[in-house]
């Protein structure tokens, strides 16, 4: 038992991290998703359905991580984290269209099915960038303590 309380301890700030990034990873997904099928049923182009989806759920991801999964990191500037944020998940956009146009245009898959698995395999391949890259270039290590309660402040009366 002893083992697994040090091992806790050691990795507890990691697990809470990825918990944290997961969960909102999983929210961004579904929102992603959701949008991703009714883009392709209102516009039947997938590359652009996946832009638009990708576009507005990157956009509720960077607030559930900057103020939830991240909090405890350095806050170098919203315009140079949006930025950085936003240019990486261009890169990691990039798995995405690259799967979905391979599956379309070069198997020839056509249907729904196909083009949601794809889609899958497109945010998994992203995700494994996202995280990688959040914690390298856009959220990064506090350079002093961030304090966990805040600093009470005093009350002034003026009479």
């Amino acid at each position: 038992m002893d083992f697994i309380r040090v091992l806790y301890q050691r990795f507890s700030s990691l697990l809470h991290e990825l918990t944290k990034f997961g969960l909102i990873g999983a929210a961004a997904f579904v929102l992603d998703t959701g949008l991703y099928n009714a883009f392709l049923v209102l516009f039947e182009g997938p590359l652009t359905s996946k832009v638009l989806a990708t576009t507005i759920s990157a956009t509720f991801a960077y607030a559930g991580n900057r103020f939830w999964t991240f909090r405890h990191r350095e806050q170098s500037g919203l315009g140079r984290e949006y930025f950085l944020f936003f240019l990486l998940n261009g890169i990691a956009l990039l798995f995405g269209l690259l799967v979905i146009g391979f599956t379309k245009y070069t198997l020839h898959l056509h249907d729904l099915f196909s083009l949601n698995v794809a889609n899958f395999v497109g945010v998994g391949l992203g995700t494994l960038f996202r995280y990688w890259s959040y914690k390298r270039w856009v959220f990064l290590e506090a350079t002093e303590p961030i304090p966990t309660e805040l600093p009470d402040a005093e009350v002034r009366q003026d009479r």
